[in-house]
């Protein structure tokens, strides 16, 4: 999931530069959805970056800028993200550790 969401926000975020006529908040924004998704291709900093990428999705909702169902996905992939976490096979899981929940079997 992480590599799809990375992957999205990349093309997203280089679609947008490749428009051509960039204001500056607009440019920033594609900028920030380009490291964005680099950083969740790794996995570097995937709960702060999942967030950051759903506050971000929500915002282009509410005030309607960009593609629709872009920002939807946008949001989803990154709130998903930012409460599921890195994955196993990733940057965060190799300075940090991977953690992991273990659910035991309740006792009467």
């Amino acid at each position: 999931m992480r590599a799809a969401a990375g992957s999205a926000l990349l093309v997203h975020g280089v679609s947008i530069m490749l428009q051509g006529n960039l204001s500056l908040v607009v440019a920033g924004r594609a900028l920030f959805v380009v490291f964005a998704g680099l950083f969740l291709l790794v996995g570097l900093w995937t709960p702060i970056i999942g967030s950051l990428a759903a506050l971000l999705g929500v915002v282009s909702l509410i005030l309607g800028h960009g593609d629709l169902w872009a920002d939807v996905l946008l949001t989803t992939l990154g709130a998903s993200l930012a409460l599921l976490g890195p994955g196993a096979w990733s940057v965060d899981a190799r300075l940090f550790g991977w953690k992991r929940i273990d659910v035991r079997d309740r006792k009467n």
